[in-house]
């Protein structure tokens, strides 16, 4: 589509169970205060050594990053940060983290939480927009998980690219910073050593619009053992960054048409691709013909089509309520409770 531009910037009862006071005790409040995501559990206490939980759950293996408070949430939960030095990209850049109330619910402290890796559209550098509580990514699926529409997903959002200059599509451009490997292994790694996730890619997601939606499409395609589904949103469906030039054997195999066909011809893994286009904005055509034409077999799709939309966040983030969330969530691990 070529199109990218800056965009502007199940578990009801659990969620409406928990105290102010939990959340004070795994929070911090206030800009660039230390933030904490440690285990909920009470001191003293042991795990269960077995249970359907801590099966399909892999602990955080550390070592654990320094956090600080960005953003804070009506609900008292935080958006956090922290710098990532990626050991497999080489490449160091901010991520930003939200881990919602069920999180901190001791009924939940030996089990995984889905992950759902948010990319921006535009730049992407040096932030990433949706950390930002004015497009409320993180308040809205507090929100629809108190309803039981989406999972209450630990939402991510590392930095997509290295710099303003160029767009690095999410890819291992060579002779340019391994962006590829920052996104679909520094930052899954990352999250691993400081959460409670699932061993499964069952518990793994991207959501993203424009370029991040791009970016996000193609990681699933291309890693279907790691990640299960995504949310692309306005979406490029070609990899088009001019640092591909001279290389177009690299760049087709970040290719989301090309990947798409390759897992259908073996048959396997299942993804579950949801997009959403809004009314008013252009690729629609060219987004259809897609789904039409690689949508078979283990590609699974859906598209939402968002009246009076245009190509940005604040269109993109009320439609995932339309259907997308509740799509991919019915296909993700659901935290487990303790029996």
């Amino acid at each position: 589509m070529n199109r990218r531009r800056p965009s502007p910037t199940a578990l009801a009862a659990t969620a409406a169970a928990l105290t102010s006071a939990l959340l004070l005790s795994a929070c911090s409040s206030g800009k660039g205060e230390p933030v904490s995501f440690d285990d909920p559990k009470p001191p003293g206490a042991t795990r269960q050594a077995k249970n359907a939980a801590a099966d399909r759950t892999l602990l955080p293996t550390g070592p654990r990053s320094a956090f600080v408070t960005e953003n804070t949430l009506e609900d008292g939960t935080k958006i956090a940060v922290t710098t990532l030095k990626g050991k497999k990209s080489g490449f160091t850049g901010k991520v930003w983290v939200w881990a919602p109330k069920q999180y901190f619910d001791p009924k939940y402290a030996d089990s995984g939480f889905p992950v759902l890796i948010a990319l921006p559209g535009g730049n992407g550098y040096p932030s990433n927009y949706w950390m930002g509580t004015d497009l409320k990514l993180e308040s809205s699926i507090a929100k629809w998980s108190g309803q039981g529409k989406s999972l209450p997903f630990i939402v991510v959002m590392p930095v997509l690219n290295p710099d303003a200059k160029n767009y690095y599509d999410g890819s291992d451009i060579p002779g340019q910073p391994r962006m590829g490997t920052w996104m679909t292994d520094d930052v899954p790694d990352f999250v691993k050593a400081n959460f409670r996730t699932f061993k499964s890619r069952d518990g793994w997601a991207f959501m993203g619009s424009s370029s991040g939606g791009f970016v996000g499409l193609k990681s699933v395609l291309k890693h279907p053992e790691k990640f299960r589904a995504v949310i692309a949103s306005g979406p490029d469906l070609v990899p088009d960054s001019p640092l591909w030039a001279g290389h177009e054997k690299e760049r087709q195999a970040d290719n989301p048409e090309r990947l798409a066909r390759r897992l259908a011809e073996r048959n396997g893994p299942e993804v579950d691709l949801a997009f959403q286009i809004g009314t008013e904005e252009s690729g629609q055509a060219k987004l259809r013909s897609f789904i039409k034409t690689y949508g078979k077999g283990p590609v699974k799709t859906r598209l939402n089509v968002i009246q009076g939309g245009g190509h940005n966040a604040r269109s993109y983030v009320p439609a995932m309520a339309d259907g997308p969330i509740q799509w991919i969530s019915k296909h993700l691990q659901a935290p487990i409770p303790s029996r």
